[in-house]
């Protein structure tokens, strides 16, 4: 079956963390307020420890609203400061200052989109997608992103899977899916769904770059025009 999307995860797949982000946070919450920066990187590791699950139950960008509200009063306690300190801290720093876009993404997805082929982003994450994708400067090449919380299910329940090809509008056997973890992978190719292992790191994966996905999806290419 010709490959006619390429649907990607977005963290730690498209975009990778950024390690001086809380640094930057901590060193401007100095700034600011005069907290030391090791306490304030404390609370921030710590806060978001504490929330790591939680945000798996939101489902409109209200609810969004309202957890990051309550981080922010929360990771003031933590910080033992008046709940401006946090509010602000949240404000300054949202959740997508904390990644950056993956060597040669953008280059890679307009490749890809010059092949005529869909591409989608399916993540487990919070509801409002959209400006993580602006923020690591993606989201002009994206046609169709899909956050977890918007669609009622996490990776790797294959009720997700079937939601995403429907909103692409294709069978499975058309969407190759690209995800850093193994039991993503797993579960997409149960469903008929072609899918490669990516691992920036090049441990364990069936690729180790964007670059290397690109090859696949040519070699598939010339494959289908072949037979």
């Amino acid at each position: 079956m010709t490959l006619k999307a390429v649907l990607f995860d977005r963290d730690d797949t498209l975009s990778l963390n950024r390690p001086l982000a809380y640094l930057e946070a901590a060193n401007w919450a100095n700034a600011e307020y005069g907290l030391e920066v090791e306490k304030s990187l404390a609370a921030m590791q710590a806060q978001w420890q504490s929330v790591s699950q939680k945000w798996q139950s939101l489902r409109t960008l209200q609810d969004e609203l309202e957890f990051w509200r309550v981080y922010g009063e929360e990771l003031s306690v933590r910080l033992e400061r008046e709940s401006e300190v946090g509010r602000r801290l949240v404000e300054h720093f949202p959740y997508w200052a904390f990644i950056q876009a993956a060597p040669e993404a953008r280059e890679i997805l307009g490749q890809l989109k010059a092949m005529n082929l869909k591409i989608g982003v399916l993540s487990n994450t919070l509801p409002n997608i959209q400006p993580t994708l602006e923020a690591v400067g993606l989201a002009d090449l994206i046609d169709l992103p899909m956050a977890s919380c918007t669609l009622g299910y996490l990776k790797p329940e294959p009720e997700v899977f079937r939601l995403a090809a429907t909103a692409l509008e294709l069978e499975f056997g058309e969407i190759l899916f690209v995800d850093d973890l193994i039991e993503n992978v797993e579960a997409a190719r149960a469903l008929g769904m072609p899918a490669l292992h990516i691992h920036h790191s090049g441990e364990n994966g069936d690729v180790s770059s964007l670059r290397e996905v690109l090859e696949y999806v040519e070699g598939q290419a010339c494959t289908s025009t072949h037979t």
